[in-house]
């Protein structure tokens, strides 16, 4: 049975993008695979008042503009549920997340549809996904005491359930280009497919 992947670009730049470089290698590794591409640099929109009303209302009750609200949410929420791998690529800025990653994190982090609030916590819905995650930098290393990066995105993804989450990156751009891509490039060479 075929995989499907669901791509996400985040970095502002599209022509000369280290890192969708770098995720097209990764979606590559996965011949054959469904790929359905969301480039968050065609805009995402921002949480609104509307769209927080319409989460806290049961959908037989929403307004018709509530769920105007929510259709974007809706197409989001249910392209990561149908993808078996996710595969995410950025560049990062000012430390962290472009922040239109940080509006798709939003727009998919809905209580009682990618999360719920059990007996004693919070309980994520999105179980049995893998995320590869594809960064580029000009120097901001992943695990370094400034990124900020990867720290988020592993604590939000888990909150939403997915525990199981790569991190690939060319990280010192500024430095030395060619050996960061050289070296992102070979990792991404040994990724089980």
């Amino acid at each position: 049975m075929s995989q499907s992947i669901l791509r996400i670009d985040a970095s502002a730049r599209t022509e000369d993008s280290v890192s969708r470089s770098l995720t097209d290698s990764i979606v590559a590794r996965f011949g054959g695979a469904t790929v359905i591409t969301r480039d968050l640099s065609e805009g995402i929109p921002h949480l609104s008042e509307t769209w927080v009303g319409a989460t806290f209302t049961p959908p037989e009750n929403r307004t018709a503009q509530q769920a105007e609200a929510l259709s974007f949410s809706d197409e989001l929420v249910a392209e990561i549920k149908a993808a078996d791998i996710i595969v995410i690529g950025s560049a990062v800025y000012n430390f962290s997340l472009p922040s239109s990653l940080k509006a798709w994190i939003d727009q998919i982090s809905r209580v009682g549809v990618t999360f719920k609030y059990g007996e004693n916590s919070p309980e994520g819905l999105l179980k049995d996904k893998r995320v590869i995650v594809a960064l580029a930098s000009g120097g901001t290393a992943i695990g370094s005491d400034y990124d900020h990066f990867t720290p988020y995105l592993k604590f939000v993804l888990g909150f939403l359930g997915i525990t199981d989450v790569q991190f690939v990156g060319a990280t010192e751009l500024a430095q030395n280009a060619d050996a960061s891509i050289v070296a992102a490039k070979t990792e991404i060479g040994k990724l089980a497919a």
